[in-house]
């Protein structure tokens, strides 16, 4: 499994392609499947970026986890798999190329910033990232909810 960890920023060009960071691209190993599932988070304004790899464990749990005679699990399964890019960054500049419409669905207009949580990297508007910081208070209160005292 691949460890992605840091917070970079890229700009937009006008077809939607920004740059890979390169700490990002480094972390897989040579020789990987350098190719990535973006898809728009569930419950935050950002994508998620997956190792390809990554991303194929991750979806083989869910469907695992589904009953696909049952009507509500195949609506889940369809609207979980709608409108996933998988990238993979250029050779010569690293580009990635990410669709309009996922780009508008966070609201990028110019500026992203990469954020890689461990198993996966997140994708923000780099205004919507700034204001999705939680308070140190509620940091504190939250760790203290999981703690397994």
């Amino acid at each position: 499994m691949v460890t992605f960890i840091g917070k970079y920023t890229s700009k937009v060009d006008d077809r939607g392609r920004l740059v890979f960071p390169a700490p990002f691209k480094g972390a897989v190993p040579p020789g990987s499947d350098l190719r990535f599932v973006i898809k728009k988070s569930l419950y935050d304004n950002c994508l998620e970026m997956w190792s390809y790899a990554e991303w194929e464990r991750e979806s083989d749990k869910i469907r695992e986890s589904l009953d696909f005679f049952n009507p509500e699990h195949v609506k889940f399964w369809r609207e979980y798999m709608r409108d996933c890019d998988v990238v993979e960054p250029d050779a010569k500049l690293g580009r990635i190329s990410i669709s309009r419409y996922l780009l508008d669905a966070i609201g990028v207009d110019k500026e992203v910033v990469f954020f890689g949580i461990n198993f996966k990297i997140e994708i923000w508007a780099r205004e919507k990232f700034e204001s999705s910081q939680v308070s140190k208070e509620d940091y504190v209160a939250i760790a203290k909810s999981l703690s397994r005292k």
